[in-house]
């Protein structure tokens, strides 16, 4: 499968499938696309669903097949941000609720758990991550502009909260407390940071969504 981003800020990916090969697309993510691509919506079961629907995905999924010859399909982003496409296949990829786009049907999505309550409930990623894994690309959608760093071992960094897009399956998160009451309080930061520590790819967003709420929420009379 070849996979193509392109445009700004409201990005596409375009799929470009050989005849018999299939991808899985978040519900309602298709774009455009050629006549010949077959869709089937599929739950998965119960179990799958629910897990979709803990990860902030629609429990429905469609899977597009290109018949007979080769096909095409493109996917919109739903928020100004980048879209990344990463393969699986050398190490699993974690990321943040709602970032599935799409994935090609060998690549596996599974629940995360935090394991330090801490880290879920005060790190702003939220308690609850996706795991990608298996073999294959899997195509994910990012607040704003993404930014890769790649960690050593033992090598950290502060991330504010919302920030932290996807990591590496041997990156480790904790949360560190802002210091100085002064700082919790009138800094603007917030009482938390994220710390993430390698080894491994981290991928940080400039503008998570939830910021962007609070911003309009600003300008909207009786909100403020």
């Amino acid at each position: 499968m070849q996979i193509e981003v392109k445009g700004t800020p409201l990005p596409v990916a375009i799929c470009n499938l050989a005849p018999g090969e299939s991808i899985i697309t978040e519900k309602g993510a298709m774009s455009w696309m050629t006549p010949n691509l077959q869709m089937e919506t599929k739950g998965g079961g119960i179990g799958k669903m629910f897990s979709r629907a803990l990860q902030g995905e629609a429990m429905f999924q469609n899977v597009y097949t290109a018949v007979g010859s080769p096909g095409m399909i493109a996917m919109g982003s739903s928020f100004p941000g980048d879209i990344m496409v990463v393969d699986v296949a050398t190490m699993p990829i974690i990321a943040q609720k709602s970032a599935f786009l799409a994935s090609e049907v060998t690549v596996v999505n599974e629940l995360f758990f935090r394991k330090k309550l801490t880290a879920g409930f005060f790190g702003g990623e939220g308690f609850v991550m996706q795991k990608f894994s298996g073999t294959g690309k899997v195509i994910l959608e990012i607040d704003g502009s993404v930014m890769m760093y790649q960690l050593a071992a033992g090598q950290s960094m502060l991330v504010d909260t919302g920030c932290l897009a996807a990591m590496e399956g041997s990156v480790t998160m904790e949360i560190e407390t802002v210091k100085g009451l002064g700082n919790k309080l009138f800094g603007g930061e917030g009482f938390f940071n994220t710390k993430v520590t390698g080894p491994g790819k981290i991928w940080l967003q400039t503008m998570p969504v939830s910021n962007l709420a609070t911003l309009i929420a600003g300008f909207i009379p009786g909100k403020s």
